[in-house]
């Protein structure tokens, strides 16, 4: 840990030094982010799980240059080229880019054409150029004529002049400020070319956007630099980078061309050359290379706040549940679950093959729900599911039963899983597939928690990111929501458990086998006796879990452990039992909550306990709300511009929001179509999970698209 860099991530953050200061120490202790952002706060001055984890990132990638630095002063003491201004300037850099900048001119080099130019004795003459000295054509002949030696492979004055202008142009490709003006030059105002190959029109038709473009770098959207980057490396587009090249050319003549000599001109030649050769083509791959991260960084926040919303949405509860997998010609298979997401019974049906067989369906149906006294049916939104919808409402099922579509991506990579096979081992696929529909409605989270969130299906290029900052963002954003809601410790599965804040699955796979074999835990300082898990993980662990039938009323909620004596002393003072503060709402009101801060307990986190004792253990997420799609539109061939229908978001990406109207095909609302006003980023208006009204504006049947409006008065 780095002490200097404190004061440039205070400067970058907005926050003080020492706010930095405690954050990366309690990282640096293996604190996780949601215990420093809800238990620490007194440390960090509060700050929240977003701004920690930026903290966090950004010592990684300064501790990544630190090793670089470390590595490039190896490398020069070995070869004893280090002085002690080349020391500073190292020393100074605080980027990659100027570091390596830096250390450009001595990195080991391959045989370029200035290191064979060298080899030939043109260093001198490249010196003479390069200063600029020499006046007159004849003067500069007769000083190339000099250097011309047949047994060195210089056979004449042109040649000679050739190579010096080599060793030239590499000086100049390696020139610290010269590199500096024109990266601000690319950054600023360089244009992004797409063309298609030739002979690949017809093969490579959906990037037929791409095959004649260009647009600003700076502002070119994540979705269409990650297409075209697929495009080409698919091998049906090419991808340029540059600004005009008279004015990158004019930055660098106005550096190093120093007059109208003899000399100079050879200097005006040799910055055309290192700028068409060598300059150029390292920037661009360098702004390439910005240009991508810049592209992921967006494609993985738009992933990360849609994954997000995803597991958050509002759960069900504890229901009896019967969950439908819909198909055609092989059956519905059913299940039923009991309050506790168990599997109770399995059925196939087949509603939609004609005949006799529809009566079965509707029998076999209303014994189910009669037998288990099912409160709600889950039916996948898959092939079939809207006639599979239609099927169950029409059959007569008291009113009290509610039918839920439910989005089933990634269910099939669920019941196909290890996780799957060790929970259903006598079970097949379509069995596991529903069970695991009807407990997405029940819990979303606690299901989706076992499928790989890239299998989710709410990403964007999500295979051409950057795959190790995406799993990053992605398990931040799985451990966020897994601790933000809490889990229940007698209950949860191992998955759920290997979110928890300091357990992770080895923890969490000890925590169910000591379950198994003692049963239900009591209370939660008994977590302390599962093997491995010592006092730093029952410290990281401990608030984020939830015993509802403790003794102690404050397992069940979110005041951690080491604060329960704050607790116990307001109980006393108020001359009653830590149960009935928590049932008096005029007890806690009367409470002195300065009274209870000391040295070790700050103000915030007083009030975080008081806070919890009017909700223990409540459940952040909204509450669940019925949903139906339009009656009669089942399919694509319903759909007719104009119709203004309900929908569900199911993505939300850079270039707008696809939403579900019940027809086995998303639609989508272009970002120009989210709303009356000029909308920037569709964050600003839409989620996933979130229900819309919606205005159908064009079908096309052919490749299966559906443009929608959001718009209150959508154009005709």
């Amino acid at each position: 840990m780095n002490d200097a860099y404190f004061p440039l991530l205070a400067e970058e953050f907005k926050i003080s030094s020492p706010q930095v200061k405690a954050t990366a120490t309690l990282i640096a202790e293996g604190a996780t982010v949601p215990f420093i952002a809800r238990y620490r706060k007194e440390a960090t001055g509060g700050l929240d799980e977003v701004v920690i984890s930026g903290i966090r990132d950004r010592l990684d990638q300064l501790a990544e240059l630190d090793r670089r630095r470390e590595a490039i002063l190896k490398s020069l003491i070995e070869r004893e080229l280090l002085t002690d201004k080349l020391e500073m300037a190292i020393a100074a850099a605080r980027s990659l880019s100027r570091l390596e900048d830096i250390y450009l001119p001595f990195r080991p080099k391959r045989r370029t054409r200035a290191a064979i130019a060298r080899d030939k004795g043109l260093a001198p003459l490249a010196d003479l150029i390069r200063v600029q000295g020499v006046e007159t054509p004849q003067e500069l002949a007769a000083a190339a004529a000099e250097h011309v030696d047949e047994d060195k492979g210089v056979t004449s004055a042109d040649e000679a002049l050739a190579g010096a202008r080599d060793i030239v142009a590499e000086q100049i490709n390696e020139d610290g400020e010269a590199r500096a003006r024109l990266r601000i030059l690319y950054e600023e105002t360089s244009t992004l070319y797409s063309r298609v190959l030739k002979n690949k029109e017809e093969e490579g038709a959906k990037y037929r956007d791409y095959f004649h473009w260009h647009e600003p770098t700076s502002t070119a959207p994540s979705h269409r630099v990650l297409a075209m980057r697929r495009g080409e490396k698919e091998g049906f587009l090419t991808l340029r980078i540059a600004p005009a090249e008279e004015e990158a050319i004019g930055i660098l003549r106005r550096l190093f061309v120093k007059s109208d000599s003899a000399a100079s001109e050879q200097v005006q030649l040799a910055v055309e050359d290192s700028y068409r050769r060598l300059l150029g083509p390292s920037l661009e791959t360098e702004i390439r290379t910005q240009m991508k991260r810049r592209a992921d960084e967006t494609a993985i926040r738009v992933f990360a706040d849609n994954l997000r919303e995803l597991l958050l949405a509002p759960p069900l509860g504890h229901k009896n549940v019967l969950a439908i997998d819909p198909g055609f010609r092989t059956g519905c298979k059913v299940v039923c679950l009991d309050r506790q997401s168990k599997l109770l019974d399995k059925s196939t049906i087949y509603p939609h093959t004609g005949g006799q067989r529809v009566a079965e369906a509707e029998a076999i149906l209303q014994t189910l729900c009669r037998k288990y006294e099912i409160e709600a049916i889950a039916i996948g939104n898959g092939t079939a599911g809207r006639e599979t919808e239609t099927f169950v409402r029409g059959i007569g099922l008291p009113e009290q039963i509610r039918v839920v579509m439910v989005n089933e991506s990634g269910a099939s990579v669920y019941s196909a899983s290890a996780v799957a096979r060790e929970e259903f081992p006598s079970e097949d696929v379509t069995v596991r597939g529903s069970v695991s529909i009807g407990r997405r409605l029940m819990d979303p989270l606690a299901e989706l928690v076992k499928i790989d969130p890239k299998s989710i299906g709410v990403g964007q290029y999500q295979h051409d990111v950057d795959q190790v900052a995406l799993k990053q963002s992605l398990d931040d954003v799985v451990t966020s929501c897994v601790n933000g809601v809490g889990v229940d410790l007698n209950t949860a599965s191992e998955q759920l458990l290997t979110h928890v804040s300091g357990l992770g699955p080895k923890l969490a796979g000890n925590i169910v086998t000591y379950r198994n074999e003692n049963g239900p835990f009591r209370r939660r300082a008994q977590l302390k006796k599962v093997p491995r898990l010592g006092p730093k993980a029952f410290e990281q662990a401990a608030g984020f879990l939830r015993i509802r039938d403790s003794a102690n009323p404050l397992d069940a909620s979110a005041v951690h452990p080491e604060s329960y004596g704050i607790v116990d002393a307001m109980a006393t003072d108020q001359n009653c039992s830590v149960k009935e503060l928590i049932a008096d709402p005029e007890r806690r009101r009367a409470i002195d909550l300065g009274r209870y801060v000391t040295e070790k307990v700050g103000m915030p986190t007083v009030r975080d306990i008081l806070e919890e004792l009017a909700k223990p253990g409540r459940d952040p997420r909204s509450e669940f709300e019925s949903f139906s799609f339009a009656e009669g539109v089942e399919k694509i061939e319903d759909l007719k511009p104009g119709m203004k229908l309900p929908g569900i978001v199911t993505n939300v990406a850079a270039f707008g929001a696809f939403v579900d109207v019940g027809v086995h095909q998303d639609g989508l609302v272009h970002i120009s179509q989210l709303a009356d006003r000029f909308v920037r980023d569709p964050a600003e208006v839409v989620r996933v999970q979130q229900k819309v009204e919606i205005t159908v504006l064009e079908i096309d049947l052919p490749r299966k698209r559906i443009s929608l409006s959001m718009k209150k008065a959508p154009p005709r």
